[in-house]
């Protein structure tokens, strides 16, 4: 390791406070179109721009690359070309930071869409009054699927609503269905929420079977990746009320194009990828990469390493 390491930030704002770094490390900043040229030159990169595909276009160009790639998010599809995951760099992500943000941002959709708060707003605005009755959470079922640790903050949340709540993972655990279970849960299922990784085994995993498996009273959510979903299959499912709503936080294009059908769905709640966005979050992620940095430094096993074959870190 050179005295002097080099890190490469790609770059967004606000930039990342590397705090006890200062003067430790050697800090490059590129944008989408710099990154290829500087790689080279780095022993790490950071990649603070979590919404850039940059370093999988960038990945496979000539010279050395960084040993050590850290995401500021908890997904790992935007950074993880095959070139990447066939290399000996080490990659790992925020996971621990997003959790409980958005598990209250899921218990928020599902108490928005039991309360018919969307259309409440809607009637004030044109100051009409609208009694009319609304949906108990208490005693309803959901299925989290994802037994990640956001899944799992998601499954204690709903909990606590009083929502009985099954999780599905990769494999069966204690507490954890596997994917055999799936279509079981869904068919007995109030609530559907998508938390998984995006995988070659998750891609499309919400389609039109799986709607059509799902109970007419039903409601799904996506908290996950926007690939988990085939979103035609979605539209054609409000449209034809197989299911009773849905709200989405993830696209599989980001920001969502103006024309994208997904704004004028009935039923469909479309907000910006905004789940674990809350005040202070800057600050969390890089004082979690400071002190990962610093445990690289040392020599010292590093956390939040991703399994660059799953394409999450490993755990239930």
């Amino acid at each position: 390791m050179a005295a002097v390491p080099t890190l490469l930030v790609l770059d967004a704002e606000p930039l990342p406070r590397l705090g006890r770094l200062t003067g430790r490390v050697r800090v490059l900043h590129a944008d989408g179109s710099s990154l290829g040229e500087l790689l080279p030159e780095a022993d790490v990169l950071l990649v603070w721009d979590t919404t850039s595909h940059a370093v999988r276009a960038a990945w496979p160009g000539e010279g050395p690359r960084p040993r050590w790639v850290h995401t500021a998010s908890a997904g790992v599809d935007h950074v993880l070309s095959p070139e990447l995951a066939a290399s000996d760099t080490v990659v790992t992500n925020a996971r621990g930071i997003f959790d409980e943000p958005v598990a209250e941002y899921v218990a928020a959709l599902v108490l928005a869409m039991a309360k018919d708060l969307p259309r409440t707003w809607e009637f004030q605005g044109r100051g009409e009054w609208r009694p009319r009755e609304t949906q108990r959470v208490a005693g309803t079922r959901a299925v989290v699927v994802g037994s990640g640790p956001v899944g799992r903050a998601i499954t204690r949340t709903l909990k606590a609503l009083g929502v009985t709540t099954a999780i599905v993972g990769r494999v069966p655990h204690t507490g954890i269905h596997g994917p055999e279970d799936l279509d079981r849960l869904l068919a007995r299922a109030d609530w559907v929420i998508a938390a998984a990784p995006l995988t070659g085994q998750t891609y499309g995993m919400f389609d039109t079977r799986r709607f059509g498996v799902m109970q007419p009273s039903a409601r799904f959510v996506n908290v996950g990746r926007g690939g988990l979903v085939v979103e035609e299959a979605l539209v054609r499912a409000l449209r034809s009320r197989w299911i009773a709503g849905a709200a989405l936080d993830v696209f599989a294009t980001e920001p969502l194009p103006p024309d994208s059908p997904l704004w004028r769905v009935p039923g469909l709640l479309v907000s910006p990828h905004l789940g674990g966005d809350t005040v202070g979050r800057h600050d969390e992620l890089g004082a979690q990469f400071v002190e990962l940095f610093e445990r690289w430094a040392a020599g010292r096993p590093l956390k939040n390493v991703v399994d660059k074959q799953r394409g999450y870190v490993p755990g239930r």
